[in-house]
């Protein structure tokens, strides 16, 4: 198993596995026949995840189009996530143990809240956030999260035979690719190499 200080790079080869959303049935990564970009998120609830987990929502069709599929992994339980994955277009895979985490490569730091580049985008999923859950329709995330609050988030594109044909270790909190980055690197236009960010 790799820990968190062995991150991915393009050209890394990830061994096959079938994983099993919160929602739905068992979901095969690689997929075999389309390429897979795996998000890695924080806690079950968290207004930055959320947040941008909307902007994916928003453009699922032009993801999907682009024979894209999306996987994204949160540190909770599968019971805490529920509630949170029951409208979202796509699987959301529950490690508790984070045992995908460190395969993957994936860490946690203080940086995660603390570097400046995050606070504009904490503060607009936090006044996000607190409107839902105002509204009724979203609730608080649990105030008991066994791996913090503090976990970075990252982006892995796969291959449909398991190739990583490009990689993001997120610095802070909401440093991930947008919908246009997946886009492009699934188009081709972008290079993989050029892609890579630890």
């Amino acid at each position: 198993m790799r820990t968190p200080a062995q991150q991915l790079v393009p050209g890394s080869v990830v061994r096959p596995r079938s994983l099993t959303p919160v929602c739905g049935g068992p979901v095969g990564v690689p997929d075999g026949d389309r390429l897979i970009h795996l998000q890695f998120r924080r806690f079950a609830g968290c207004p930055v995840c959320n947040l941008h987990l909307r902007s994916v929502v928003r453009r699922h069709g032009e993801i999907e189009a682009a024979k894209v599929r999306e996987v994204v992994v949160f540190h909770s339980p599968a019971e805490e996530l529920r509630p949170y994955a029951a409208d979202l277009p796509f699987a959301v895979i529950a490690d508790p143990a984070r045992r995908l985490y460190a395969e993957f490569g994936v860490e946690s730091a203080r940086r995660a809240l603390l570097d400046p580049r995050a606070w504009p985008h904490v503060l607009r999923a936090l006044l996000r956030s607190t409107a839902v859950v105002a509204r009724g329709r979203e609730h608080l995330p649990s105030r008991r999260q066994p791996h913090g609050r503090l976990g970075l988030p990252a982006d892995v594109l796969l291959s449909p035979g398991g190739t990583v044909l490009a990689a993001k270790y997120g610095e802070h909190a909401y440093d991930q690719w947008t919908v246009d980055e997946v886009l492009e690197l699934a188009s081709g236009t972008t290079r993989p190499a050029a892609a890579h960010l630890a």
